[in-house]
């Protein structure tokens, strides 16, 4: 099964919750109130997206945090890579060197393809769309088509 970490879904969470309130700065309790999501987790997570440069904070007695921009700006991609790392499918797609076939493996280059459509697709989902309520409705993802189209190569 291919999912995101927890953490990651938590983090989207977080991100979401800061995306609904972009003119109020809100500390660490607040954001785990509001999200439901442990405080420590919350800080761990905040950490993660302050040193990605997705979420400010601010010191003082009214601190706290709020995104460094607007939810339109931010995709679903940054927020991925700030809390899990480069987006791939397998390592090697990413880097090599860890594998023991990597010299006569022909899979790597079609993993590549594949990084690239799941990257897209995150890339085409805002945290504004993730921040706006759908009550009922059932959200469906464009094929990999509509998002620009990922050559087919024969093997």
């Amino acid at each position: 099964m291919l999912k995101i970490a927890k953490l990651t879904d938590y983090g989207t969470l977080v991100m979401t919750t800061l995306a609904r309130a972009p003119a109020t700065v809100l500390n660490a309790q607040e954001l785990a109130a509001r999200s439901h999501v442990s405080a420590p987790t919350v800080a761990k997570l905040l950490k993660l997206l302050v040193k990605g440069g997705l979420v400010e904070s601010t010191r003082g007695a009214h601190g706290g945090y709020q995104l460094a921009r607007r939810a339109e700006d931010i995709t679903v991609a940054e927020v991925v890579s700030a809390l899990e790392g480069p987006i791939a499918i397998t390592a090697c797609a990413q880097h090599g060197g860890g594998c023991t076939i990597e010299g006569s493996c022909t899979s790597r280059s079609n993993w590549r393809l594949i990084d690239d459509a799941v990257r897209q697709a995150l890339s085409a989902v805002t945290l504004a769309d993730m921040a706006a309520p759908r009550p009922g409705a059932v959200t469906r993802i464009k094929p990999a088509a509509a998002l620009g189209s990922v050559p087919h190569r024969a093997g």
